[in-house]
C-alpha cells in the first residue's frame, strides 16, 4: 500500500476519541523503514525483522485487535546537499512530514499505536504528530543518547542526534531555518521530557540538559537508585499535575550491546533485560501509554542471524511489556474454573 492509500485509509477508518483514556482494546502497528537520519544501511529493515519476530502474533496473544497499517513510503531526494554540516535534511523532512501526519490521523483513534523504525530522527514527526492531537503529552525517551544535539552543536551532521532539539520550545531561538522542515514548529516544552538511559553525551548535549534542567537519569543513576526509584521519579515529574499521555521513544540501544548487537551505535554498560522490561512495565501500569516507537533495530550490522533475531526478539519483548505483558503472566480472560467431570465422564484405568 503506497502512502496516500495508507492516509486514506486512516482517515476513514478512525474517528476522534480521547487518546489518554486507556480503555484500549486495539493496536494499530505501523512501519516506518528509514535511514538517512544516519550513515548506516540497513536500519530500514529493522520493521521487517522486529515483525518477522512474532509482534503481530505477540499483541494478539494479549488480547488486543492489532491493525498492522504496513509501512510508509519514503522518498530519498535525489538533489539532498548537507545545510551547513547536517546531512540529507530534505529527505529527513519529508520523511517526517509524512510520519507526522499519519501518526496524527491513527491517534485519533482509541487504540495505542506503536512505530517502528527506522532510525531515531523518526521521533520528529511521530511525536509531532502526536503532539498535535495531545498537546499535553509528555515523553518519555530510553536511549544511550540524548539526540539533543542541535545542527550547530551536533558533531557528526546526522539527524538521528538530534531530533529533541526541534521538538524543545526553549530551543526555537537556536534551530536554523532547515530546508525540508519549514512544516514543523517546536510543540513540547524541557519539564515534560525525561531521559533514561544515558551513557554517551556530547558536551553540546551535556550543556542543553543542564542549562534547561531537563530531567535524565543516566546508567550511573540507575545503579545508584535502582530502576524502581528510577521510574517512581520519572512518573511523578511527568504526571504528578495531572494525568496525560505518555509517548515513549525507545531506541534499542539502551540496552547492553550484548543483549541488542544488532544496532547502529552501541554502548557498553547500558540496561539489562530486566531493567528495560521493568521500565515498561511501570510505564503500562499507568494506563496512559499513547503511542510508542521502537527505532535503531539495524539486521545490517549483525555478525551472524542469531544476532539479528535477539535483537528483534528483544525489541518485540519491549512492545509487549508495553502493553500489558507481565512477568506474572498476560492471558486472555479466565472467568471461571472448570469443574471436574463426573465419574462416568472420566477416563477409567
Amino acid at each position: 500500500m503506497n502512502s496516500r492509500g495508507l492516509l486514506l485509509r486512516l482517515g476513514s477508518r478512525l474517528t476522534r476519541t480521547s487518546p489518554w483514556r486507556r480503555s484500549v482494546q486495539s493496536v494499530a502497528v505501523l512501519g516506518a523503514p528509514f535511514s538517512r537520519g544516519q550513515g548506516r544501511r540497513g536500519v530500514e529493515r529493522g520493521p521487517k525483522v522486529i515483525r518477522d519476530a512474532g509482534l503481530i502474533k505477540r499483541l494478539s496473544s494479549l488480547g488486543y485487535a492489532v491493525h498492522d497499517l504496513g509501512d510508509l513510503d519514503f522518498q530519498n531526494l535525489e538533489e539532498d546537499n548537507p545545510f551547513m554540516d547536517v546531512k540529507f535534511p530534505r529527505t529527513v523532512g519529508a520523511a517526517n512530514e509524512l510520519l507526522s501526519a499519519t501518526v496524527s490521523k491513527a491517534v485519533s483513534a482509541d487504540q495505542t499505536l506503536v512505530t517502528l523504525g527506522g532510525d531515531h530522527s523518526l521521533a520528529i514527526g511521530s511525536v509531532g504528530g502526536h503532539a498535535q492531537l495531545c498537546p499535553d503529552l509528555c515523553l518519555i525517551w530510553v536511549d544511550a543518547h540524548a539526540d539533543i544535539n542541535t545542527p550547530t552543536t551536533s558533531p557528526s551532521g546526522n539527524l538521528h542526534g538530534q531530533p529533541v532539539s526541534f521538538m524543545l520550545k526553549e530551543l526555537q531561538g537556536k534551530i536554523p531555518s532547515i530546508p525540508g522542515f519549514s512544516w514543523m514548529k517546536p510543540f513540547l516544552s524541557s519539564t515534560d521530557l525525561v531521559y533514561i538511559g544515558l551513557r554517551d553525551v556530547d558536551p553540546g548535549e551535556y550543556y542543553i540538559l543542564k542549562n534547561l534542567g531537563i530531567r535524565y537519569y543516566s546508567m550511573r543513576d540507575i545503579d545508584r537508585l535502582g530502576i524502581g526509584k528510577v521510574m517512581e521519579l520519572t512518573l511523578d515529574h511527568l504526571l504528578s499535575r495531572k494525568r496525560r499521555p505518555i509517548h515513549l521513544s525507545f531506541d534499542i540501544d539502551a540496552f547492553d550491546p550484548s543483549l541488542a548487537p544488532a544496532t547502529g551505535t552501541p554502548v557498553n554498560g547500558g540496561l539489562t533485560f530486566r531493567e528495560g522490561i521493568y521500565i515498561t512495565e511501570e510505564i503500562q501500569n499507568t494506563g496512559l501509554l499513547s503511542v510508542m516507537d521502537l527505532v535503531e533495530v539495524n539486521p545490517g550490522l549483525a555478525s551472524n542471524r542469531q544476532a539479528v533475531e535477539a535483537t528483534a526478539f528483544l525489541a518485540v519483548d519491549i512492545i509487549a511489556s508495553s502493553l500489558g505483558q507481565t512477568r506474572e503472566g498476560a492471558h486472555l480472560p479466565f472467568n471461571e474454573i472448570p469443574a471436574v467431570k463426573n465419574d462416568t465422564e472420566q477416563l477409567r484405568l
